[in-house]
């Protein structure tokens, strides 16, 4: 197996390129339609969030990328190739380069934390050595932060937060490209949840990971996504920084980005940017000033004050 991070590995061309396109994408089920002429583009070597109010499909639109689910129509490409309609052995070349966290972390019960992050390892390089997939998975689980006598442990003797952890190391098994994260956060305390956002960014940055994030966690959208998308009306309809999206006026957006939960989250990134960059911050606030606003100059002793003479 290659075990050269994504970050080491050649590029075709910059951060623009698409690594994955979505095309008139439909998916229903019997009569329900859940998305209807879906476009998407998610670009290289960023962290792309994508939100949408409950029955938009938002993870449905992560399985009809990765195979999991058929579309009715529409066209999908992962790294130039299109993942509908092939060939298994041809599907199994695109899958190994990337890695999934389903929601709950989606261990398998009866597996340790080891054996469950083996599981792609046996799938997709059965002939490997025991010994080094053992040693591969210790690796991958105290990459993503878990202390190395986690591997021997049962999903049930680990925490909602530890699960999480073990189902990421799952996901980067095979030194994935792509990385897609199903509500990483979901059922985590505040705490435990901006841990997770900053080992998220923190491993993106370091394997070069391009990520694609379903959340509903405001605070994730603000401290690492790049780029957000946003499912209504069974569709994307719209792809921006949270800047421009807050531009934008649609009913959805206006409500997620400007309620009191967005509100909340704007004010908790303002107050992690003056804790981080304290004096930046200290600068702008006396700059605004009303009292900064009026200068006085030095007193000259050749000039007197007017009316003294």
């Amino acid at each position: 197996m290659a075990n050269t991070p994504a970050s080491a590995r050649p590029r075709d061309s910059g951060r623009d390129e698409s690594i994955i396109q979505v095309r008139g994408l439909k998916n229903a089920f019997g009569e329900s339609v859940i998305h209807d002429g879906l476009d998407l583009d998610v670009r290289r070597g960023e962290i792309l969030g994508v939100v949408g109010g409950s029955g938009t499909g938002k993870s449905v639109l992560m399985r009809s990328i990765i195979g999991l689910q058929t579309p009715v129509a529409g066209e999908i490409t992962v790294f130039g190739e299109p993942t509908i309609g092939r060939e298994e052995t041809e599907a199994t070349a695109i899958r190994k380069r990337w890695g999934v966290l389903f929601q709950g972390g989606a261990l398998f019960s009866t597996l340790t934390v080891s054996e469950n992050v083996q599981v792609p390892l046996r799938e997709f390089y059965g002939g490997l050595d025991p010994a080094l997939m053992a040693e591969i998975a210790a690796y991958k689980v105290v990459m993503t932060g878990l202390s190395p006598d986690a591997g021997p442990k049962y999903p049930s003797e680990l925490s909602g937060g530890m699960k999480k952890r073990a189902g990421l190391a799952r996901a980067l098994a095979l030194d994935p490209e792509l990385l897609f994260l199903d509500e990483p956060t979901a059922g985590l305390d505040p705490i435990g949840a901006a841990a997770f956002d900053q080992l998220t960014k923190s491993l993106q940055k370091t394997l070069g990971l391009t990520v694609f994030l379903i959340t509903h966690d405001l605070d994730t959208l603000y401290a690492i996504c790049d780029r957000v998308a946003v499912l209504a009306d069974k569709k994307v309809i719209a792809v921006g920084t949270i800047d421009e999206l807050l531009a934008l006026d649609h009913p959805w957006i206006e409500e997620y980005f400007k309620g009191p939960r967005g509100r909340a989250a704007i004010a908790t990134q303002e107050a992690q940017d003056a804790s981080q960059h304290p004096t930046e911050v200290k600068t702008q606030q006396i700059a605004a000033s009303p009292a900064a606003a009026t200068t006085t100059e030095p007193a000259d002793p050749a000039r007197p004050p007017v009316g003294t003479d």
